[in-house]
This record gives structure tokens, sequence and C-alpha cells, in this order.
């Protein structure tokens, strides 16, 4: 089933989003409005450190203005710009919020974020080999609280709903079943 685009206008941009508004005709012929929200690409990363008392992962603890709380999630963000190369995005975007360099660098997938509404890109990564240097967190991420956890407890906190975030949840899985079949 197709949707057929009759007209399509702005009505909201800022340096991070636009929102348009299209009039649609559905394959039925009915006409409807369908709100999207176009966003640059933008990666999640998971950064993996093994050592012989287990492993690790760093997760980063922000105030997210929507839902007016601070939450525990991966690494991830975009750079407002619709032409990057996935793996200097992520790169960047450890290092900014976290302050790790990573040795290795593997893309698992790329993921849709909330497709029904946005037509953002997430490119998922797998950092290994990892070294600590500072972190350069933008504006909005000047309290960010970076956290090292084993994996077991990670998934705990996926589990118990202290991590509410689908695409760091989703990316974990994408993980779990990519090392599960190497």
């Amino acid at each position: 089933m197709r949707i057929k685009t009759i007209s399509s206008r702005e009505v909201y941009r800022n340096p991070w989003t636009s929102v348009r508004e299209d009039v649609i005709e559905r394959a039925n012929g009915k006409r409807g409005i369908y709100g999207v929200v176009d966003k640059d690409p933008a990666c999640i990363v998971i950064p993996l450190e093994v050592t012989a008392e287990g492993e690790f992962v760093y997760l980063i603890e922000q105030f997210r203005y929507t839902v007016g709380a601070r939450h525990w999630e991966l690494p991830q963000g975009g750079w407002e710009v619709a032409e990057v190369e996935p793996e200097d995005l992520a790169r960047g975007e450890l290092r900014e919020e976290t302050g790790l360099m990573a040795e290795r660098m593997t893309l698992l997938s790329t993921l849709q974020i909330a497709y029904g509404v946005m037509n953002q890109k997430h490119y998922v990564f797998l950092a290994e080999g990892l070294t600590m240097g500072e972190p350069e967190p933008d504006a909005e991420e000047s309290d960010l609280v970076v956290k090292r956890v084993g994996v077991r407890d990670f998934e705990e906190m996926i589990l118990d709903g202290t991590i509410v975030d689908n695409c760091s949840v989703a990316a974990w899985g994408l993980y779990r079943l990519w090392r599960e079949r190497r």
C-alpha cells in the first residue's frame, strides 16, 4: 500500500529539526494530513570494555527536556548535518560525551528512530579498545554524568525500568544478537 504526497509545506525549522505537514492520499483514495519530523543522521555507541574483572559499558545520564527528567542511556547524538561519515560521527559523539576514544569501531546496523513520525537514521556502533581522555560536551551536555557499569547491572537497569531510552535498549539487543551469531 502506497501513500501519495499531494503537497508538502515546512511548518517549523531550527538548527536541529524541521517539521513538515504533508497532504496525502491513501491507496483507498481518502486524503489526510501527515506530520513529519525531519532530522539529520545520528548514532548510538556501545562502549564495551572487557577486563579480567568482567564486561562493562559506559553510560551517560543527562536531562532530557522533552520528558522533564534525567535518564541513563548509551552515548548518542548527531551533528545537525545531512552528509556525515557514520564512523566519524560515532567517534566524535563518544569522545564528546564520555571522553573515551576507541581503537575499534564496528557498525552493527542502521536503525530508524520512531519512523512513525520521524525520518532520522541511527547508526549503531560497538566501540572497543577504549582509552579515557577528556570529555568535550556541547552547551546542552554540560551536566552529563558518565558511569561505567557491569553488563549484568546494565541489563538489570533495562529490566527494572531505570533505562527507558528505546534507542539504548534496541542497540543493546542488536549487539547481543550480533555477538551470539559470531
